[in-house]
């Protein structure tokens, strides 16, 4: 048996308006939006008194799909802010056709570049960036 496809990447946000503003920015389009709580729930996560809202998006070719989840109660863990060599899933990469234009387009909404715009060995231009909640967005043009 094998995996049929990836169906979703969960983000957990301290706030989801800003979070659905950041990746529609990017070009994703919201499927939905709902809020989830109650005991499958919590037995699914392991954590009692579960209460979340959440939305789902998609990217504009339909193949990925993020669910981001701000958890009301109890409420998020840990340090959203921690540097890019963390272990665990530390950042998510998007292709992109302008950096350049999607950067400015991204600082509208409080991104920050983590490091630098690296022509990297002629073949893509790649930047990390930092959006809400800590968020680390890798960020590749193709060099035609």
């Amino acid at each position: 048996m094998t995996i049929q496809r990836m169906d979703h990447v969960g983000i957990i946000v301290d706030d989801l308006a800003a979070a659905i503003d950041f990746f529609t920015e990017l070009g994703f389009e919201v499927q939905g939006r709902f809020s989830v709580g109650g005991s499958l729930v919590e037995r699914i996560v392991g954590l009692e008194g579960v209460e979340n809202d959440a939305a789902m998006l998609q990217t504009p070719d339909g193949n990925g799909r993020l669910e981001l989840i701000q958890f009301l109660s109890p409420p998020a863990e840990g340090d959203a802010h921690r540097p890019a060599n963390t272990r665990g899933l530390r950042h998510i990469a998007f292709a992109v056709d302008d950096v350049q234009a999607t950067l400015a387009r991204l600082r509208t909404h409080g991104a920050e570049l983590v490091g630098e715009l690296v022509n990297y060995q002629d073949s893509y231009w790649l930047c990390y960036v930092r959006g809400p909640n800590g968020i680390i967005v890798e960020l590749a043009e193709k060099i035609d």
